[in-house]
């Protein structure tokens, strides 16, 4: 009775509401502050990659594709590098999808594969050995041997898909991001194209002014944008924004982008068309979430809102009937 006394007291109440106030300000001056780093880090990651890339396209036109091999193969030397190379992880692990994945997950550098493919090694191999400890000093104590052997073996097995889950997690995250801000960001690109601005100049101008409301989108703009001055061809640049992107309507505007490079056509006119294709889209897409909601609510409605509402239409007639001196006790006690 105390402990409920003290939760209707108006001090505590008080106090409470002082304590939960503090900590939404501390936690959104930190998220504001997380927030900043995150953008100045993929910032920075893509004036690293900017300048590796012209240091690359340097170094071909000077000495040619052989330097360029020896160049790719000095990056990146060091412990987890040596295990990679001596246990030959690239044939076991790396296919054609590994690149573009991690690609798609804002992880271009060799640097980010080394360190993937050790943690396809690393993780499973950490993670047997830690539930066999733990299996053997806690959980399984006593148990046979080989028992607790079998159970770090499945443990592990489930580590080895870990960092594979991880990965389409991050894909999943960056694609939803880049999804929500890309139609304001073709409507920026059509503005800047229709001033008088070239493709390169529209790209540029639009990634700084995305850079506040999508970090991941603006760091594709401005790689697509470097590509767009070191690559030989302007398809190619746009080409990789789209299986970066791995959005549909992505990969449709650097298709009509592609075509009216290749035969000289309007570019405002064809960003245009596939600004209103998007907004029509986008007006499908709310109009399907409209209809679908009835099918959604039809469970919780059942399951939640129905009984509440045949209690309290209810209640009071059952008093009446159960209650004292109602009609059922009454004749109970006849």
């Amino acid at each position: 009775m105390d402990f409920l006394f003290s939760l209707i007291n108006s001090d505590f109440i008080l106090g409470l509401v002082i304590a939960v106030s503090i900590a939404a300000i501390i936690f959104s001056l930190g998220s504001q502050y997380s927030d900043n780093s995150a953008m100045k880090g993929r910032i920075k990651r893509v004036a690293l990659e900017r300048e590796a890339m012209l240091n690359l396209e340097m170094s071909r036109l000077k000495t040619g594709e052989e330097n360029r091999v020896s160049i790719r193969g000095k990056r990146n030397k060091g412990f987890v590098t040596n295990i990679v190379n001596k246990l030959s992880l690239k044939e076991a692990f790396l296919n054609e999808r590994t690149v573009l994945s991690l690609q798609q997950a804002g992880y271009r550098s060799a640097g980010h594969l080394t360190t993937y493919l050790f943690l396809r090694l690393s993780v499973p191999i950490g993670m047997f050995f830690l539930a066999f400890i733990y299996l053997t000093f806690t959980v399984m104590a006593g148990r046979p041997l080989y028992l607790i052997f079998t159970y770090s073996v499945g443990i592990g097995l489930v580590g080895a898909y870990l960092p594979v889950i991880l990965l389409k997690n991050k894909i999943t995250k960056r694609r939803k991001m880049i999804k929500k801000s890309w139609p304001d960001c073709l409507d920026l690109l059509l503005l800047c194209v229709e001033s008088g601005m070239s493709i390169e100049e529209a790209f540029k101008r639009v990634a700084n002014e995305m850079v506040e409301h999508s970090g991941e989108l603006a760091e594709e703009l401005m790689l697509t944008n470097a590509e767009l001055s070191f690559l030989e061809k302007r398809s190619d640049a746009y080409r990789n924004f789209g299986e970066r992107s791995g959005l549909d309507g992505v990969k449709a505007v650097m298709m009509a982008l592609i075509q009216s490079d290749k035969y000289g056509t309007s570019v405002g006119h064809s960003l245009r068309l596939m600004s209103e294709e998007g907004r029509e889209e986008r007006m499908m897409e709310a109009e399907k979430k409209a209809a679908s909601l009835p099918p959604k609510l039809t469970v919780p409605l059942i399951v939640f809102f129905l009984p509440v509402l045949f209690i309290v239409v209810m209640a009071p007639a059952m008093i009446e009937i159960f209650g004292p001196g109602g009609a059922m006790s009454g004749g109970v006690g006849g």
